[in-house]
């Protein structure tokens, strides 16, 4: 299934949060983006820092207002493509048997499991929140990818010459940093967007699901969404993999000789409905499961030592 969503659409969705992240402004000033717009809400809230934290706050609130204006500049002349493709799937040991429409043989797709055990005393893989072949169930995985793009020439850089002058950057720097900053929170907020969608209509596993902006970005729906290159995905040749089950092409996604996604604002990754399903780190891959992976991977070995580190 392949979708469009406008600036205006997932303007919503973005977790200002990672935007401020981005700029070095720690996170709890990203509360700004629920500061009303008139001047006496703002002042008030600068004011509800102590002394020697407002000036980050007014730094904050700028930098906010500037964002505000880029995406209305962005408006209308960026689109944000979505693709996602619902398979049924097995789980045999590390392995994600996933059974495509043409073809007798499954595809697969080989995950990494913890070496060292986490705070549960588990080592996980990501294939455990599938149903295993031996249980005699099938499940179903989500494959989708996002991408940001132009569709006319660049937008007008006359953004904020007052913040660019507080820093090392020019106005033309500050401003390409502002595109992409934002660009890349688009990006994830379509794929946020778009699960939601998948969840409660597509695949419809949780069709009365009703959360806030708030509960979505602190993850509090049913299942996961990892990215590629996500501490339990870090494996970024896995892109080589998921264009071969979604249409990266329709959303205008390319990828590298070492499998990075161009545009640079584009997710890519897996959609898995187990309520038991969570994020974890794989953490460091010692030299017998990287020779058991590559093998699984139908790669070299020292191939495979370029991806995973």
């Amino acid at each position: 299934m392949l979708c469009t969503y406008s600036v205006s659409d997932l303007v919503p969705y973005i977790n200002w949060t990672y935007f401020f992240h981005a700029w070095g402004i720690p996170p709890h000033y990203a509360r700004v983006a629920k500061v009303h717009g008139c001047d006496a809400c703002r002042r008030q809230w600068i004011s509800s820092f102590a002394i020697d934290e407002q000036p980050k706050a007014s730094e904050a609130l700028s930098l906010y207002s500037d964002a505000q204006r880029e995406l209305s500049r962005m408006s209308g002349h960026v689109s944000i493509h979505c693709v996602v493709e619902l398979y049924p799937a097995v789980a045999s040991g590390d392995d994600i048997l996933i059974r495509k429409p043409e073809g007798d043989k499954p595809f697969v797709l080989p995950m990494l499991r913890q070496q060292t055990p986490g705070s549960d005393g588990y080592c996980l893989s990501t294939a455990d929140f599938i149903y295993d072949e031996a249980c005699g169930k099938t499940d179903t995985i989500g494959i989708f990818a996002t991408s940001v793009s132009q569709t006319s020439p660049q937008v007008s850089a006359s953004s904020s010459i007052r913040r660019a002058a507080a820093t090392t950057l020019s106005p033309d720097d500050y401003h390409t940093l502002m595109m992409q900053t934002l660009s890349d929170r688009l990006a994830e907020a379509g794929a946020e967007r778009l699960h939601e969608y998948v969840r409660k209509e597509l695949w419809g596993y949780a069709p009365n699901e009703s959360l806030s902006i708030d509960e979505l970005h602190t993850e509090q729906y049913q299942g996961i969404r990892p990215a590629v290159g996500y501490p339990c995905l870090p494996d970024i040749s896995l892109n080589f993999l998921l264009s071969q089950l979604i249409d990266f092409d329709a959303v205008g996604i390319s990828l590298t000789e070492h499998g990075m996604m161009i545009p640079h604002a584009s997710v890519s990754g897996l959609m898995l409905s187990s309520p038991y399903a969570r994020y974890f780190a794989v953490g460091t891959v010692l030299d017998d499961q990287l020779a058991d992976y590559a093998r699984r991977r139908g790669m070299p070995l020292e191939e495979m030592r370029k991806y995973i580190k």
